[in-house]
């Protein structure tokens, strides 16, 4: 009696084997099929992408969505194959799903502002931007953040859901910038010598545009000083070139030609 009850405990240990071993097999090749179909659709991705002549952060973050997607269909697909209970699996994965959401939900701001960047596309590497009081050169556009590095060589990481929901200024999208002047003299300078005076600086100086040609103009008649605003159209590489070279040059020449700076003053009179 007792032999017959072993032999039938080895025949049902045997037959669990068997479907055990079915099972795994059979999640081996759909695992295997899986991951070639994975690589072959993220191949067909990418050339219709570089069809496309999409920029490589957008192909970066299509990529990842597409492995980590598919890569999550596997998983379910060979654990299915193996009798575990799917649904029960993808509940639980849904609620950590929600867990980790609301524990970083700050994150998941930052990559919606990702998203939304990559798809935008407001600004590229190699532009010069600023946003929330940050000015530099884009280095990295990830899918959390995007890193600048600033004029004095340091590297800030600025969230990208700041940058989505925020006021943003790319330098670099138009060839020719304007640059702001406003020199102020004495009062009593000859203002038409000053006019020409400014404008032979200008003259002088190749990098400034003739179309949109130099504009010229008495802008102000302050407590101290007569403020005379130029405005110069330049290329956006010749900006600060021209910006700097300007005010030393105007402070030469205004000088050399006796051209009075302004200081603050106070008439005092007796009573």
């Amino acid at each position: 009696m007792e032999i017959d009850k072993l032999q039938i405990l080895l025949e049902k240990c045997m037959d669990l084997g068997l479907d055990l071993g079915k099972k795994i097999l059979a999640a081996i090749v759909i695992y295997i099929i899986g991951s070639y179909i994975i690589k072959l659709l993220k191949k067909v991705v990418r050339k219709l992408l570089d069809k496309r002549s999409m920029a490589i952060e957008i192909k970066s973050f299509v990529d990842s969505i597409i492995v980590v997607g598919l890569n999550i269909l596997l998983a379910i697909s060979v654990i299915g194959t193996l009798g575990i209970e799917t649904t029960s699996f993808a509940a639980l994965l849904a609620s950590a799903g929600v867990a980790v959401g609301m524990a970083l939900s700050g994150q998941m701001q930052n990559f919606a502002g990702g998203v939304l960047i990559l798809l935008q596309r407001p600004y590229k590497i190699g532009d010069y931007i600023e946003t929330a009081g940050i000015a530099g050169t884009v280095q990295q556009i990830q899918i959390f953040s995007t890193k600048l590095t600033t004029p004095d060589n340091k590297m800030i990481t600025v969230p990208n859901g700041t940058i989505s929901n925020g006021v943003l200024t790319n330098y670099s999208t138009q060839d020719v910038r304007r640059v702001d002047f406003s020199f102020g003299v004495e009062y009593g300078q000859d203002v038409d010598k000053v006019r020409e005076t400014l404008k032979a600086i200008v003259a002088a100086d190749a990098r400034v545009l003739k179309d949109p040609e130099p504009f010229f103009a008495l802008g102000e008649l302050a407590d101290s000083s007569v403020n005379i605003t130029v405005r110069l159209w330049v290329k956006s590489a010749d900006y600060w070139g021209v910006f700097f070279d300007t005010n030393e040059k105007v402070y030469a020449t205004f000088n050399k030609e006796g051209i009075g700076f302004p200081f603050p003053q106070i008439t005092v009179h007796k009573g």
